[in-house]
This record gives C-alpha cells, structure tokens and sequence, in this order.
C-alpha cells in the first residue's frame, strides 16, 4: 500500500497576509498536523499554486518550510507559478521533462503522474503537444502498472460556474487520451479551492480545497469579481492506494481562525 498527503494551492506569500490570512502560519499547521498524525506517509504532493507575486522571495519561503518536512514533498505547477523560480529553490525528481515540470512517482506497484498544465498568462490550464506526447509516452511505457494522474486544472466541468471558467483548455483531447488506457485509475486536481468527487469518462476524480483559503460553494452565485473567501477550515488529503483500490480521507488540519491576524 502506499500512502500518500496531498495537499494543495498554499498560496504562500513571504510577507504581508492574503485578505488577513497569514498563509506561513497555515502552511506550518499542516506540516505539524502530518508530522503529528502521518508520519507514516511514503510522500506528499502540493497540486500547484505554490506561491504568490514574489517569485524568489515566496520560493525561498516555501522552500524553507517544506524542507522542515519529514515526508518528501513533491510540488507541481499551478497558474500561479513560475517554472525557473520553482525548478531554482524546489527539488524536482531526476526524470522530470526539462521544458517543464512534469514527472513521474514510481512504486513497485503503482506510478504517480504529476502534470504541468499551466498556461502562461492565463488563470485556465493547457496542456500542449510536447506535454501530450511526453503523457503518451509514459503511459505507453507503463502498460498495465496502475497509473494515478495529478495536475492543477480539472480537465471537466465541475457545475462550479466561476472555477469552470478557468478549467483546462481543450479538455476532451485530454480526456480522449487517458481514456484510452486502461490502467489510468484516478485524476486527482486542485485549483477550484473545493472538494469534489464524480467520474469521467468512466475514471473517477477528486478535487480538494486549499491549504490557504476556500472558495464559496456555488450557491448563492457568485463571481471572481467579488470573490469572498468562506469562514471554512482548510484540509489536505490522505490518500490510502492498494492493488488499484483508492481511499481518500479529507483530513481537517486547523481551526478556520488559524492564520488570521487580529
């Protein structure tokens, strides 16, 4: 069985707040909780949107934190993210693509596929040609070993309309793809700042919310335009993986009030 903490959009900022939430404080919460509850956990995957503006700064912060760590933490892409500033102050595996980062977690029993979907000026996902291809690649050379894909954008509409504004472009092409391999088990993705769980096209996904802050449930509407955070606590996930079997425990790590500053 392998074990795994996915976490997700810390949003880590070096100094100042994010709407007076201190994302230092959260980020140190969830690692401390991990280390308290999961120690036992093979490794952790940040599903993107790592940082905020200050590219070296948030990267050398986050950098610092993570390295506190006592399970490996793997980082990947999200909109907000910047390929040489994480590539500079993260470690990445040996086999990652060099153009970007995408790279693969192997197990005896089992490969974990983690997914650069960002496109540059955009908040929505892409995934290229030479991303695609690098994709077919690794699943071509898995054959039936159960592969677990992670990424940032949901390649799907989620029936939560302000996030599925910004979702990943061209998502059947994405989804014909994984579609026509079987040992494709499970998506995994963050970016929407919300739990969810459905299938597509037969393959089941999941959805998580933040380490930072969540987004409002879709009703009442609401728009980016007006985005309001909820007075909801933040989670991170335990995912439980065996013979093809997935468990995923959305695990509360802190009080809403953590983080904030009177």
């Amino acid at each position: 069985m392998t074990k795994i903490i996915w976490m997700s959009d810390p949003h880590f900022q070096n100094k100042g707040t994010i709407d007076g939430l201190n994302p230092r404080l959260r980020i140190k919460a969830a690692i401390d909780h991990m280390h308290a509850q999961h120690a036992d956990a093979d490794f952790g995957i940040i599903s993107g949107d790592l940082v905020g503006d200050d590219i070296v700064g948030d990267y050398t912060g986050i950098a610092f934190h993570l390295a506190k760590s006592k399970i490996p933490m793997h980082p990947m892409m999200g909109n907000n993210d910047d390929r040489s500033g994480l590539r500079a102050h993260l470690a990445l595996p040996d086999q990652a693509m060099p153009d970007f980062v995408q790279y693969v977690i192997n197990t005896d029993d089992a490969a974990f596929i983690c997914l650069d979907t960002q496109k540059l000026g955009s908040h929505a996902g892409e995934l290229c040609s030479k991303r695609s291809d690098w994709l077919v690649q690794i699943l071509d050379a898995l054959r039936e070993k159960p592969a677990y894909i992670f990424m940032h954008h949901p390649p799907m509409t989620l029936n939560l309309p302000a996030q599925d504004e910004i979702m990943l472009e061209k998502a059947d092409q994405f989804l014909d793809l994984i579609s026509g391999y079987s040992n494709v088990k499970h998506l995994f993705m963050g970016h929407v700042h919300r739990p969810t769980c459905g299938t597509v096209r037969g393959i089941p996904f999941a959805t998580i919310g933040a380490i930072s802050f969540q987004a409002p449930a879709p009703r009442p509407e609401w728009h980016w335009d007006g985005f309001v955070p909820p007075a909801e606590a933040p989670h991170y996930g335990v995912l439980h993986i065996s013979n093809g079997d997935v468990t995923l425990q959305y695990t509360q790590f802190c009080n809403y009030e953590t983080g904030f500053e009177n």
